[in-house]
């Protein structure tokens, strides 16, 4: 469990733009932000259902807590990092100028927390022309908080990470996760039918950032999806090539929106394979 000291809100003073410093910051605006979240969620009840409008379709929910603590969010990175720029899921698009975007998923796993599941995350994470700079992820429900800076390593509540390095695909525990579109859905189910028999087991979270840390700390072996959006993988992502994962989209080409894959060395280009043999259509 975190040490939820460690997280209390930002102070007033500036935060440069030091990997190190980006990564506090992460770490405490997604503390701050699922704190607030789950604490919406409790007050419904257990079980209870929040209500939520729809966003691409009708299985792609929105409740009033990701809007919330997004904007708690967007608040303190305007307060703090005035010359960022912000993207975030629930539509935050801020232009900056310091060279430093901020990518957003206040709750990811909102079909999760919708049914009150314990399997979804607040995701924050600093980019710059490289790629991710720094990144928090935190889960409220597992009060857990992943982060890493690069070239600094990634943690869980301060422990260092390292992903799992199965040498065997037939061994190999694997995360994926759906498209909310009907026919994507279909396609990827029949993908997953196809792989299922050559590893040992297949799980769908429905977080892709929580994915991303789950393999990083070794509880899944491997991780890939398709579709996603830069808020879903720009902590994650990180976090995971800092654990020491291999990160390449579904052709072990660089990482990007289309498609991720993530696995240990020993398993990464055979995983690569499975998932191009076994994609129908």
């Amino acid at each position: 469990m975190s040490d939820r000291t460690t997280f209390e809100s930002p102070d007033d003073g500036p935060v440069t733009s030091a990997p190190g410093d980006l990564r506090r910051l992460a770490e405490r605006l997604a503390f701050a932000a699922g704190t607030q979240a789950l604490t919406g969620r409790r007050s419904l009840g257990v079980g209870q259902p929040a209500l939520h409008d729809t966003k691409s379709t009708i299985t792609d929910p929105v409740t009033e807590f990701d809007r919330a603590a997004e904007a708690l969010i967007v608040g303190e990175l305007r307060r703090l990092r005035p010359d960022d720029g912000i993207v975030g899921e629930e539509g935050a698009d801020v232009a900056g100028t310091s060279g430093i975007d901020w990518h957003l998923d206040p709750i990811d796993g909102t079909v999760n927390f919708v049914y009150d599941l314990p399997m979804w995350c607040t995701s924050v994470a600093a980019v710059d022309a490289q790629g991710s700079v720094a990144g928090a992820v935190y889960a409220p429900v597992l009060g857990e908080m992943f982060s890493a800076a690069r070239g600094a390593g990634a943690t869980l509540d301060g422990t260092p990470l390292a992903n799992s390095e199965p040498t065997s695909l037939e061994m190999a525990l694997v995360g994926t996760g759906f498209s909310y579109l009907p026919d994507r859905r279909r396609a990827q189910g029949a993908r997953v039918a196809a792989m299922i028999p050559h590893v040992r087991d297949i799980r769908r979270y429905g977080s892709a950032a929580l994915d991303l840390c789950l393999t990083a700390c070794g509880r899944l072996d491997a991780y890939f999806e398709e579709h996603l959006n830069s808020w879903d993988l720009a902590a994650g992502i990180l976090i995971a090539a800092e654990a020491g994962a291999v990160t390449t989209d579904l052709h072990g080409d660089p990482v990007s929106t289309s498609g991720v894959v993530v696995a240990g060395a020993g398993i990464h280009a055979a995983l690569v394979e499975l998932i191009n043999a076994s994609t129908i259509g």
